[in-house]
């Protein structure tokens, strides 16, 4: 068989898994989402649900506990296959953290599918390093692409969150087949998406400019704050608490006394329709503290999940809040925001900007790079994904685009 065709085929292949993959997940977490709904008690067994993950994790995870970070580790140095265990491990781990109310996402979980499922196939087929590498970061993308509903933007996030500061094209075909793949099978086996409406009534001016720089700034910052705070809490977790099973029960109990002491349980589980509605109304500023808060705990326990819609929440309530004091509309900003605060901390710019143009309007496309890029820049080396090289700073970065000016 010719090499190219075999290449587009795996991808294909890939993309059919990490649609199907998704598709079960997506719908595993809505009647999740819906039956703790109907049953809000169930957010008081958030403790017990943590001692079931933690457990499962420490007797039968071993080598998958990593999660994204794993992944990464395999494609920079490719060694052992990734274990076939990691995909229903962190669906089921991520359907019981949300069905017991706790505060994550489900981009990481389909990431880490769709990857780990990429991966099997090279018990079947001989590879070198070279092509089970690209498959890898094709099954990632396609992962992302499935969960988000945003092909192009899927294809760009494998390639773009290998390393900071270098965008490599190796697997770019590989990426776009699965990704697309990924999107169309997903979407025909009926899983269920997020909606969000266009942006209307964008006009671009000096002063809009100036505008999204200033919330750029802020969503970085806010990014920056989001790592630090959920990586402090993973490294007290494992200082004070040895045994790694009994960190998800900890976190699960001062999650529920938070919940109660914040009273409106607004931010519990992936809180899509809060979400959409701070693109209608200006948010208020304690929102995305909130939700820091309680995705911090949730994640740096060691629930599983993912940042992705806990990052959506925090920048979109942020752009909706800074409304109020930006000459910008209300629905932009929240836009803006939904896609520079975790392209700041995946250290993924372009693809969480061609994702805003995806979901939002390619309209908006001149203030999401711009917006997006500012976030990037502003919100440090520290990333939420592990074993994420840096290729080039972004001090480096930006001394090389003024010096080709």
């Amino acid at each position: 068989m010719n090499f190219q065709i075999r290449r587009i085929l795996l991808s294909a292949a890939v993309g059919v898994m990490a649609g199907m993959a998704a598709a079960v997940f997506l719908i595993a977490l809505n009647a999740a989402t819906l039956l703790r709904e109907s049953y809000p008690w169930l957010i008081w067994l958030l403790p017990a649900a943590g001692a079931v993950i933690g457990y499962a994790y420490y007797k039968y995870g071993q080598g998958t506990d990593k999660g994204t970070g794993l992944i990464l580790e395999q494609i920079h140095d490719p060694s052992n296959i990734i274990p076939f265990r990691m995909a229903p491990m962190v669906l089921l781990g991520t359907v019981l953290t949300h069905l017991f109310g706790g505060s994550a996402g489900r981009e990481g979980t389909a990431v880490q599918m769709g990857a780990s499922l990429a991966d099997q196939l090279n018990r079947f087929f001989k590879m070198s390093p070279e092509d089970r590498k690209a498959l890898l970061i094709a099954g990632a993308g396609a992962g992302f692409s499935a969960a988000i509903g945003a092909p192009l933007a899927g294809a760009l996030f494998g390639l773009e969150v290998i390393q900071v500061g270098r965008l490599r094209l190796f697997a770019l075909a590989e990426c776009l087949v699965a990704s697309f793949v990924a999107y169309y099978v997903c979407r025909l086996l009926g899983a269920p998406h997020s909606v969000f409406g266009p942006v209307g009534d964008v006009s671009f001016s000096a002063l809009g400019f100036v505008a999204v720089v200033g919330a750029g700034l802020v969503f970085g910052l806010a990014a920056n704050i989001f790592m630090r705070f959920t990586h402090w809490i993973e490294r007290c977790q494992k200082r004070y608490i040895r045994h790694p099973a009994f960190r998800p029960v900890v976190g699960g109990v001062l999650l529920v006394i938070l919940y109660q002491l914040e009273g409106s349980f607004r931010f519990v589980g992936l809180g899509i329709p809060v979400i959409q509605d701070y693109f209608s109304q200006s948010a208020a500023f304690l929102d995305p503290v909130y939700k820091t808060l309680f995705t911090g705990l949730t994640v740096g326990s060691g629930f599983k999940g993912g940042e992705f819609i806990p990052l959506v929440f925090i920048g979109s309530g942020l752009g909706s809040a800074l409304s109020v004091v930006l000459p910008v509309s209300v629905s932009l900003l929240a836009a803006l925001g939904f896609a520079a605060v975790f392209g700041a901390a995946a250290n993924t710019p372009l693809a969480c900007a061609v994702m805003a143009c995806e979901i939002f309007g390619w309209h908006i496309a001149p203030y999401a790079f711009l917006v997006c890029l500012v976030a990037y820049f502003v919100s440090g080396h520290l990333g939420i994904y592990k074993n994420q090289k840096i290729a080039r700073s972004k001090r480096d970065q930006l001394l090389w685009v003024f010096r080709r000016k």
